[in-house]
């Protein structure tokens, strides 16, 4: 069987996959792989055992990444949570890592890695070379319930009486895509990124993010008197909402305004008829916002991240963070350097 490949912004056939496949996310679609190539110069492909005079059946984006800094491997996709091969059975997933195994030895590429949330596309104890590298808890919440029995499903304390709290203390909510309120959402990007000992994402991330997904991108901000405290972005795909960014001030944290945000942002989902609210992953680590998730009732798994052929490479959070850590002494305008330099050998 052969390996073929595609281009996901010039193939009708990726299209209309994705709007078919169960399996399909907003991590496959043309625009957040635009944005990836916008933003950090990937070169998004597709490779699928469909010849092209065929209706394809079956595909795995990647990202190629050729950094000095960090390696040269094939990513299922860059920045994603997650992203599932969109294939019927493990057969097929065997067959395709198997020929992709010329691709890398022919680009020079170290590793493939896949972020696989559904593992029952791979087969009983995986016989085909896939290692797990990395390992995260993963939540989703059920937006399908009524209201009543949504708002029952917060954690009483920790959400229910918080809820009341910012709505006793005025907390007022908007949403948008605007230059201005992106701005507002990276200011609290800075700072939250700083408290976490990391660089922020560029900006032009986000606004690559806006120009390519359209009405699927939205940033959702909490204030206080007028002052941004707490904002988050969420992206759109069929009938998921998927949390992917979230960023707050630590002054604030008390009048709570995350879950105030995550609750109004669970109203409009409802009012929009989506299923699913995609909480994304969350590092084993940090407990704090597993918690918070489980807080919201959402129902959590775990993420497995694969590398093929086998290569292993676990890292705890402290040192995921500890080459970052002197940065967050840094004035604005060098944090702000160090995160457009490094983040395109992140992937």
């Amino acid at each position: 069987m052969t390996v073929h490949a595609l281009d996901p912004f010039k193939d009708h056939r990726w299209q209309e996959l994705l709007e078919t496949h169960p399996r399909a996310s907003i991590f496959h679609t043309p625009g957040w792989l635009e944005a990836l190539r916008r933003s950090y110069g990937y070169k998004p492909i597709v490779f699928t055992t469909s010849s092209s005079n065929c209706r394809l059946t079956n595909g795995i984006p990647f990202c190629g990444i050729d950094s000095w800094l960090t390696g040269s491997r094939l990513v299922s996709v860059a920045f994603a949570d997650h992203c599932d091969p969109l294939v019927s059975n493990a057969e097929e997933l065997r067959d395709l890592l198997r020929r992709l195994q010329s691709v890398c030895s022919r680009e020079k590429y170290e590793y493939i890695e896949l972020r696989i949330l559904n593992s029952d596309v791979l087969p009983p104890e995986n016989h085909i070379g896939l290692t797990n590298s990395e390992t995260f808890s993963y939540h989703e919440l059920d937006l399908q319930p009524d209201l009543e029995t949504l708002l029952r499903g917060l954690h009483p304390s920790c959400m229910q009486r918080k809820i009341r709290r910012a709505e006793r203390e005025g907390l007022t909510y908007e949403e948008g895509t605007s230059d201005h309120i992106l701005e507002k959402f990276y200011s609290l990007l800075l700072l939250t990124r700083r408290r976490h000992n990391l660089p922020p994402q560029p900006l032009a991330w986000f606004h690559s993010l806006r120009d390519c997904l359209g009405d699927a991108f939205n940033v959702r901000l909490a204030s206080k008197n007028h002052q941004a405290i707490a904002s988050i972005i969420t992206l759109r795909f069929k009938d998921t909402l998927v949390y992917k960014y979230g960023c707050s001030d630590a002054r604030f944290h008390a009048v709570g305004a995350m879950p105030y945000l995550f609750w109004q942002t669970i109203q409009h989902a409802k009012t929009l008829g989506l299923r699913t609210f995609d909480l994304g992953r969350s590092n084993l680590e940090d407990q704090g916002l597993v918690t918070f998730k489980d807080h919201l009732g959402a129902r959590s798994s775990t993420l497995h991240y694969y590398r093929y052929p086998n290569q292993s490479v676990q890292r705890t959070r402290h040192q995921r963070s500890a080459t970052f850590r002197v940065w967050s002494h840094m004035p604005d305008f060098l944090l702000k350097a160090a995160g457009n330099l490094l983040y395109r050998h992140v992937g």
